[in-house]
Order: structure tokens, then C-alpha cells, then sequence
């Protein structure tokens, strides 16, 4: 019997004790995702602190007025904040959650936007009482990772998936909901689990099946790919530095997924072997109906 999950949209919780408007927000880490929130909620809120360990990171923000204030030590900038979103790679989200009590002895939420969850989660339910913590994960983004990549409708009208603790309070609820509204987004919540074990499958797999097409492809037939090749090998392009985190924090449900399509696999290659083109037509047109229940 398949696996059921639920996903319920998020209602209103406008609290009156939290205001975006009048919020400061410290985003630590200015790629693609922190520099796209960023330019997503300019004008939206009291202030934005942007953090980052590369300096070139820093200017570009600053420069470019992307956030209102720069600095690469965290600790100087983070006392300030209302509300902190983690946006970097999911081990580096990890290693910033243990930190992140020496970095501010001030109450604030703490919002991440990693790939995968439940680990993101439980670091966060180890966090002092004193801090609010939301899981979070924007279904959006491009290969292409650096702050010069971002976009300000990056996340417009994309999922924003929550993965809220049983400690995560009314008034971070309220927050992410006001920035997710911010931003043209679609609010949705999820059990961190169930979150992992879906994005293993739409988002974790193709992209390594993306890998797996690029590798296996001669190097001889470059000059010969077109658009099919391009949009199916895409996702190859994605760093690995941010992808292994991933990978290793999603480890079983990654290998869960990839035994599906391997199993795929060898069936249409089952066909081909034994010139069964009848059973390869069947396959064929089950997998079209299937993808047009995806994209309707």
C-alpha cells in the first residue's frame, strides 16, 4: 500500500505581536536563495543584515543595495535581529544551529530554508528555550547558485513548505507565513519526514539522474545536443558542494528512490532486449499519462 501524506495550506496567523514591517531580518549566507529572499522582502520589513564568510558576497549586497547591512562575523549583526533565516547548505545549516547560541544571547526566530528537514529539525529542538525555531524549504531556485544569479521574483508563486516543531510558537508561524506572503509564495505544511521522503523523489533523484545522463554521454556527441538533451541534463550543473549535504542527509530515501528507477529501468530495458515493442509502447504511454498528472 502506497505511503499517504497530507499537506494542508496554512492559515492567516497575522499575530499582532509580530510584524514584518517593523522586523529586522538577518539572513546568513547571500547565494542564490538568501540573496532572491533578500531581494524579495527589500522595503518589507525595518532591516536586512546579510552574512556572509566571502567578501565579494558582501560588496555585491551592499553595492547593489540588496540588504542594508553586511558583515561576515555573525555575532556582530545577529543581536540585532528579530528573525534569522538559515540559508546555506544543509550541513553548514546544521553546524550554524550549534552555534548559534553563542552568536546571540537574544530571544529571536530561527528560520532555515535546507533541502532536506528532519535533521534540520531535531538541531533545532536541541536549541536553548530562549529561541523559536521553523523548519523551512522554498520549492524553487536554478543551477546556478551565486548572489549574481539571484532574482527578486526568484520565489513567486512557488511552494514554501514549512516543517513546523511541536515548540514552534503561533508567533513564528505568523512570521513565516508574513514572509512567505512577502514574497508571492504558497505557504504549505508537512511533517519533516514525509518532507524528505517527497523531495527525494522530485528533487533529490532527478538530480542525479541529471548526473547520470551527462557522465554517460559521450564527449564526442557534445556538438550534436539540443533542447530534449539540455532540460534533462540540467540539473548537472548544480554545485556538489551544495547537492552532497543532501545526498547524505537524505541518504535512505535517496537509495529508496534510485531502487525505483532502477527497477523502471531494467523493465524498459527488458523490453528492448527481447524485442517485446508491445510491451514497450504499454510502458511508454503509462509513463506519458503519469507525467500528465504532474504538470496539470
Amino acid at each position: 500500500m502506497p505511503k499517504r501524506w497530507i499537506v494542508v495550506w496554512l492559515p492567516n496567523m497575522n499575530e499582532p505581536d509580530f510584524n514584518l514591517a517593523e522586523s529586522k531580518i538577518a539572513i546568513i549566507g547571500l547565494g542564490l536563495m538568501g540573496g532572491s529572499l533578500a531581494l524579495g522582502l527589500r522595503g518589507k520589513c525595518a532591516a536586512i543584515y546579510g552574512i556572509d564568510p566571502d567578501p565579494a558576497a558582501l560588496e555585491l549586497a551592499l553595492s547593489q543595495q540588496i540588504v542594508d547591512y553586511v558583515d561576515s562575523d555573525s555575532a556582530r549583526l545577529l543581536p540585532k535581529a528579530d528573525l534569522v533565516i538559515l540559508s546555506a547548505p544543509v550541513p553548514a545549516i546544521l553546524t550554524l544551529l550549534e552555534k548559534l547560541p553563542s552568536l546571540t544571547p537574544n530571544p529571536c526566530i530561527v528560520m532555515d530554508l535546507g533541502s532536506t528537514k528532519r535533521l534540520v529539525v531535531e538541531a533545532m529542538s536541541r536549541l536553548p528555550k530562549r529561541f523559536d525555531p521553523i523548519g523551512g524549504h522554498p520549492i524553487c531556485g536554478k543551477e546556478k547558485l551565486s548572489l549574481a544569479n539571484a532574482e527578486r521574483t526568484l520565489y513567486y508563486a512557488a511552494p514554501f513548505l514549512l516543517t513546523p516543531l511541536e515548540r514552534t510558537s503561533p508567533r513564528a508561524l505568523s512570521a513565516a507565513h508574513q514572509i512567505i506572503e512577502a514574497l508571492g509564495a504558497k505557504a504549505k505544511v508537512l511533517e519533516a519526514v514525509e518532507h524528505d521522503r517527497i523531495l527525494a523523489a522530485t528533487s533529490h533523484l532527478p538530480f542525479l539522474i541529471s548526473s547520470a545522463l551527462a557522465l554517460a554521454t559521450p564527449q564526442d556527441v557534445a556538438p550534436f545536443v539540443g533542447p530534449g538533451f539540455k532540460s534533462t541534463s540540467r540539473l548537472a550543473g548544480t554545485s556538489s558542494s551544495m547537492m552532497l549535504g543532501v545526498l547524505q542527509s537524505n541518504r535512505e530515501n535517496v537509495l529508496n528512490a534510485l531502487h525505483g528507477m532502477q527497477s523502471q529501468l531494467a523493465e524498459i530495458e527488458s523490453t528492448l532486449s527481447s524485442e517485446d515493442f508491445g510491451k514497450l509502447e504499454i510502458i511508454l504511454n503509462q509513463a506519458q499519462s503519469k507525467y500528465q498528472t504532474f504538470i496539470q
